[in-house]
């Protein structure tokens, strides 16, 4: 295999399980949950708006999301949208936290024929106690010989873990499917960036696919990346 690549990072959500589509779902409860106290307003706008304004102090994951949900309904309703709607808003997000994992297709199998001959490295960001959630119930844990739960993710979060589980970002990969998230900024580090495109991500993580780069790559699922590795030698 790549005789220069020794460590490989992996997402998690809309990577190795699905995540995506729970959003989705909850966010057209709350459409729902609003129809007769906001008919005239568009929903998932509003929220998307309070989720880019709530980023810098929630951060990612459900909890936030929940909170955004609150705040939408509030903001929509004048005020008045009533507390058994609230409430329902917050089972939702309770619902999302207790959802059962659903693992993609080809990410066992992939990290077991990787595994051994990399050092694999679980990349995710979000809410700490979901994610470590998420991976004990995925059973995916003992594949990985570390997992790092980071707040974002950037060029220097990539250099900072493939120089502490690694021999430096030039000797890694970033497999994910987020560009902006874990394609682009595993690329500026100067490791590899590998484009797994999910047919749900959130329209936050868009950006344009760094076509140029020599060490970025889209393959359609992960069954075909020890293949894609095989080829860069």
């Amino acid at each position: 295999m790549a005789r220069d690549l020794t460590t490989i990072g992996f997402d998690a959500d809309d990577t190795l399980w699905q995540n995506e589509q729970f959003f989705r779902a909850t966010e057209r409860r709350l459409t729902e949950l609003l129809a007769d106290h906001a008919p005239d307003v568009d929903v998932a706008a509003r929220l998307l708006e309070a989720e880019r304004r709530n980023l810098g102090l929630y951060g990612f994951g459900i909890k936030g999301f929940t909170l955004s949900m609150v705040e939408t309904a509030i903001e929509v309703s004048g005020g008045a949208v009533p507390a058994a709607v609230i409430a329902e808003i917050v089972a939702a997000g309770r619902e999302m936290l207790a959802h059962p994992i659903e693992i993609l297709p080809h990410a066992r199998e992939t990290l077991e024929r990787l595994a051994g001959h990399y050092r694999l490295v679980l990349v995710t960001k979000g809410d700490l106690f979901d994610q470590e959630r998420k991976l004990n119930q995925s059973g995916l844990g003992d594949l990985f010989e570390a997992v790092e739960i980071v707040s974002d993710k950037s060029a220097d979060t990539y250099r900072r873990v493939f120089s502490r589980h690694g021999d430096g970002p030039a000797r890694a990969m970033m497999v994910g499917n987020s560009l902006k998230s874990d394609v682009v900024p595993a690329i500026e580090a100067g490791g590899w960036g590998i484009h797994v495109p999910h047919e749900l991500t959130w329209v936050l993580e868009h950006v344009e696919a760094p076509l140029a780069a020599p060490r970025f790559r889209q393959i359609d699922d992960l069954g075909e990346l020890p293949a894609l590795i095989e080829s860069l030698e």
